[in-house]
């Protein structure tokens, strides 16, 4: 299938639920989803997606364009609520279960969240939360049966505006405050497509492990194409690298996705316990994505896993997935990204806007039917990403003489620790609250598990000494457990250039 064709295959395809829905006809029987509780057929998710889809025009709460929000880890359920509640317009804010109860309250607000869906876990983490929006909390188990028995069964799936928001993932700006990424069907049905061409295991016979979390943009997106186009899908609701060698074996996984902590981990098992469990015979595809992975690191995977497999993709949430290095390049492209990810334009770009020669590094442009639809109620964030159609994230990058793609520095200063993004200005505000700091900057710090990791240098009131176990537990208080630093270094002043900007290149350079 060339690239028109599989654009104009993709302009007509049906919704998520609806492409649920037509695989139950073909095979109701077969199963769709498993999760650490249960297993679904498609005949039994599709039935439950269209509960879903009821409710949501039942609900009082909620109707055409009202959000209401997932705080929960992989399960079943996560998947009928994504699926279902864009068939009568409603979408959901996807939020972290790893945030603390101030950040989720202050996402909850600012997409005014009218009912909250929550697993267990998240509801005693929240316990107490008092919310400006969310009117309803139905949490996962007793209580969402109850809902959705109260369905009505006479509904049928409708055509869907694919132009309207169908999930919120949220992601911190330059000011620190979490901005909601308005994520559009149309962009994640026609992503599946392009995923299909490009990864070489999303058939209905393949058989996906989905590990990370659905709260984030990759994490959702490279599970729910399995099941569009009939597959089968094991969601995992925690990290654990023993058992996702023993999963890809006793499932019989064709393709998976991790961040390269992931991939780390499962290096790092004792080599007696890794080749006790390989090889992995069903294994054709290891997508790697959300942080850059380091060619030592790749060298190892190809070493354990084989030749032939691994993936590494760059996107973003606003821009999707933008490039791909193929198998065949992971040795020869070092440090690379790849080439354009299928229907996707790239343009690196000077200062002034012009096109950068090849080698010279720019901020990189993307163009393609993936991109969000902007950011939810910050016009000028939005206006500030899009340029004449184009999208950017502010990363840097250049191009080698074959069109391949190498990302030299990233927006800003964000960091990547685990595959998940970081911005230094969140946890900087939260450091000047303490009484004893007067100054605080925070930078990423090489690690060879995480990718980074966060360090922190304060300056204090009068040079006085404060225990790193405090500072800790201080930012414990606002901030999630993967966003505290775990370094702090006491310095007389931080560096700054004539207009008063922190220079972090030189705290880094130490």
């Amino acid at each position: 299938m060339n690239g028109q064709q599989q654009a104009n295959t993709a302009a007509d395809a049906p919704s998520i639920a609806r492409a649920i829905e037509e695989n139950s006809m073909r095979d109701p029987a077969k199963i769709a989803v498993e999760d650490r509780f249960r297993e679904i057929s498609y005949a039994r998710l599709s039935k439950r997606i269209r509960a879903v889809a009821a409710m949501a025009r039942q609900e009082p709460l909620m109707s055409e364009g009202h959000h209401c929000g997932i705080l929960s880890k992989n399960r079943i359920e996560y998947i009928e609520l994504v699926a279902g509640l864009p068939e009568a317009g409603v979408a959901a804010a996807t939020i972290n279960p790893r945030l603390n109860p101030l950040e989720i309250k202050q996402i909850c607000n600012d997409a005014k969240v009218n009912v909250l869906f929550v697993d267990l876990e998240s509801e005693k983490a929240i316990s107490g939360a008092h919310f400006d929006t969310v009117e309803k909390v139905i949490v996962f188990g007793d209580q969402y049966e109850r809902w959705l028995a109260q369905a009505r069964t006479d509904i049928s799936l409708g055509s869907v505006d694919q132009e309207l928001p169908f999930t919120i993932p949220y992601t911190s700006g330059t000011t620190g405050k979490p901005k909601g990424v308005l994520v559009s069907m149309r962009s994640r049905v026609l992503t599946f497509f392009g995923m299909r061409a490009c990864y070489g295991c999303y058939r209905s016979d393949d058989r996906f492990l989905a590990l990370a979390p659905m709260c984030h943009g990759a994490g959702l997106v490279f599970a729910l194409a399995s099941i569009y186009f009939g597959g089968y899908i094991k969601l995992m609701d925690d990290f654990n690298a023993e058992l996702v060698l023993q999963l890809l074996k006793e499932k019989a996984i064709n393709g998976v996705f991790m961040v390269p902590t992931h991939l780390h981990s499962i290096l790092e098992l004792p080599e007696t316990l890794r080749k006790r469990l390989s090889p992995f015979d069903n294994l054709r595809t290891i997508i790697s994505n959300a942080a850059p992975l380091p060619q030592a690191l790749k060298e190892k995977i190809i070493d354990y896993f084989g030749e032939g497999l691994l993936h590494e993709s760059y996107g973003s949430t606003e821009g999707g997935i933008v490039s791909n290095l193929q198998p065949v390049d992971q040795m020869r492209k070092l440090k690379c990204v790849g080439q354009p990810f299928p229907e996707t334009e790239i343009s690196i770009r000077t200062k002034e806007g012009g096109n950068c020669a090849m080698g010279e590094v720019g901020e990189l442009f993307s163009r393609s039917p993936y991109l969000f639809s902007g950011y939810w109620q910050r016009d000028a964030d939005t206006a500030e990403a899009f340029h004449d159609g184009w999208c950017t994230v502010g990363d840097l990058a250049r191009y080698d003489e074959e069109g391949y793609i190498y990302i030299v520095d990233r927006k800003k200063d964000m960091i990547i620790s685990g595959g998940i993004n970081i911005y230094p200005r969140e946890i900087e505000e939260v450091l000047v609250r303490h009484p004893e700091i007067y100054d605080a900057a925070v930078v990423g710090e090489p690690d060879p598990k995480w990718g980074e990791r966060i360090k922190a240098y304060i300056v204090t009131r009068n040079n006085t000494p404060v225990e790193n176990t405090e500072l800790k537990l201080f930012c414990g208080k606002y901030l999630a457990k993967f966003k505290v630093p775990s370094e702090f270094e006491s310095i007389t002043e931080l560096p700054r250039n004539a207009s008063g900007k922190v220079l972090k290149t030189k705290l880094r350079a130490g």
